[in-house]
């Protein structure tokens, strides 16, 4: 007993949410506890087949293999780090498209990067995404199974996924109803059970999303991908904002902690000679000042993941020590994340990039 051979045609399972389950069943002629019983399979025991959900019917079982899938990407290509703790996997989904999906583990955290598109519209010059343009969006199915396949080995291994990050190919909110809906199933207090606060969204800064986005009463964080403190520099690395500029985002940002009292991140691949400067960094301790006096705030930097068809390097040792320098003495809180990816191709789209379309 088998899954289908073409899960293209068949009922995607990870794209039901619980009522549209339970109205699945219902016109199956199940009672109505199949669903959650279902459901619980899916996401608290991560079962990769029907055959698995042992306290269903066989019928039931036979049906669900016959015409529904819970195959939504095979993984076509795999890296990983040299100390095994950074994985990326190049996946191809039913329509031939390829996404990229990434597990990192830390001493106390193994968290999950999820692709929300397949490509991006947005054109940030630098990414790996953006070069190759945008395709499609992802169904939510495809994006909790990205969360769900990186799940399976963990639980096994006794150490479960704890964070998930919509930080991969794609603007989540772009694909603002799928994301969302992704965001509320890994969430679902009967399934998988990840905790608000540990799922991070990032963006560029579509503005109204964002407003929307404070108004869905949820406790996630917030990440914005800034790259530069002018709108004159923003404007070349994150052409949207040309359309949405510094001032309105930051309002935006002010509004968002207003609504959610979640702490703000700003994200910063630093580039060398472009934004690695300390006018830059004055730049956006001015800003945050001036726009963002009493919100949470927190900066990524990160030196920039090199990519084939950009010619931006990553920042040197010594420009990083002086753009924090000026960071610490303006009283603007900051990381330097471990530029993880670069040995492995983990940049945003930079698997695919180098395979194609696989």
């Amino acid at each position: 007993m088998g899954q289908t051979n073409d899960p293209s045609r068949s009922i995607r399972i990870y794209d039901l949410d619980l009522p549209a389950l339970e109205d699945l069943l219902e016109a199956w002629g199940e009672p109505s506890y199949r669903a959650a019983q279902i459901w619980e399979w899916l996401y608290v025991h991560l079962v990769a087949s029907f055959n698995q959900m042992t306290n269903l019917p066989k019928s039931l079982r036979q049906r669900l293999s016959e015409e529904a899938t819970l195959n939504l990407a095979k993984v076509v290509d795999t890296t990983r780090s040299r100390d095994r703790r950074t994985r990326k996997d190049l996946l191809r989904l039913t329509d031939g498209e390829t996404i990229e999906a990434v597990l990192m583990r830390y001493r106390s955290r193994r968290t999950a990067c999820l692709s929300t598109q397949v490509g991006c519209a947005l054109g940030c010059p630098f990414c790996a995404t953006g070069q190759m343009g945008f395709r499609r969006d992802l169904t939510s199915g495809e994006i909790v199974a990205q969360a769900v396949r990186f799940a399976r080995p963990l639980q096994t291994e006794g150490n479960p996924l704890t964070n998930v990050v919509l930080m991969g190919m794609g603007e989540p909110l772009a694909n603002y109803d799928n994301s969302l809906a992704a965001i509320r199933r890994l969430n679902h207090p009967d399934g998988f059970r990840l905790g608000q606060r540990h799922i991070t969204l990032s963006t560029v800064g579509l503005v109204p999303m964002i407003g929307r986005l404070a108004q869905e009463d949820l406790q996630i964080t917030l990440a914005i991908s800034l790259h530069a403190a002018t709108d004159e520099l923003r404007n070349q690395l994150v052409p949207i904002n040309r359309r949405y500029g510094l001032e309105a985002l930051f309002k935006a940002c002010a509004a968002y902690f207003e609504k959610t009292g979640r702490r703000i991140s700003f994200e910063w691949a630093l580039i060398e000679g472009l934004n690695d400067t300390p006018e830059q960094a004055h730049a956006l301790a001015d800003r945050v000042h001036e726009s963002l006096a009493g919100t949470l705030i927190h900066v990524n930097l990160i030196p920039l993941n090199p990519s084939p068809d950009y010619t931006g390097g990553a920042a040197t040792s010594e420009a990083v020590d002086t753009f924090t320098t000026i960071l610490e003495a303006r009283s603007i809180p900051y990381t330097i994340r471990v530029r993880r990816g670069a040995a492995i191709q983990a940049g945003c789209g930079q698997l695919r990039q180098r395979r194609g379309r696989a």
